[in-house]
């Protein structure tokens, strides 16, 4: 089966250097196949027989922090599911170029719905969420976002369960999963 791993918190500000020619490396090593690796911010594309995502997550959490040797937490998704959930994404999340769309995958065990509550409830006259599984898409307006509630994200206990990717970067991900 065809994962995407989405990592969290990796070449940002100078800190948690991970290099892609290396990530891509360590995937291989592990014994993943087809994998590669998509812009600096920790995006790898790869297929692997194991079928539980909790039991794929925790594989790559060990083997990137010895190779690196720093913890990594990644969001591990299914081209199927990521798929589906564009399929199913309300019309304004992402075409907007006066807006800002993200999809935030939720890094297990955490689950959407906890990620939600604990951020708290959206303003509606600034932004818009939709939940599908384990990936939350948002959307605000530009002249408006920094009075979202969701802009906030950071320093809440969520943050640390979260990674996020932009429109553009997620389906770009699906597209080169799909090739």
């Amino acid at each position: 089966m065809r994962y995407i791993a989405l990592l969290r918190g990796i070449n940002v500000g100078g800190k948690n250097k991970v290099p892609m020619h290396d990530l891509k490396n360590c995937f291989e090593d592990a014994g993943f196949l087809n994998t590669r690796t998509y812009i600096n911010s920790g995006n790898v594309i790869f297929d692997s027989e194991e079928q539980s995502i909790i039991g794929l997550s925790n594989y790559c959490i060990d083997i990137m922090e010895k190779k690196f040797n720093f913890p990594i937490g990644l969001a591990v998704i299914d081209v199927h599911t990521l798929k589906e959930a564009l399929e199913h994404v309300p019309d304004w999340w992402g075409d907007d170029p006066n807006s800002k769309h993200n999809a935030i995958f939720v890094i297990q065990p955490a689950t959407a719905e906890e990620i939600i509550a604990d951020v708290g409830n959206i303003k509606p006259e600034y932004e818009q969420l939709y939940a599908y599984k384990e990936i939350i898409f948002w959307s605000a307006p530009l002249k408006t976002f920094s009075r979202t509630r969701w802009s906030k994200i950071v320093g809440t206990k969520a943050y640390q369960s979260i990674t996020i990717r932009n429109a553009n970067t997620t389906r770009k991900l699906l597209e080169l999963a799909q090739s």
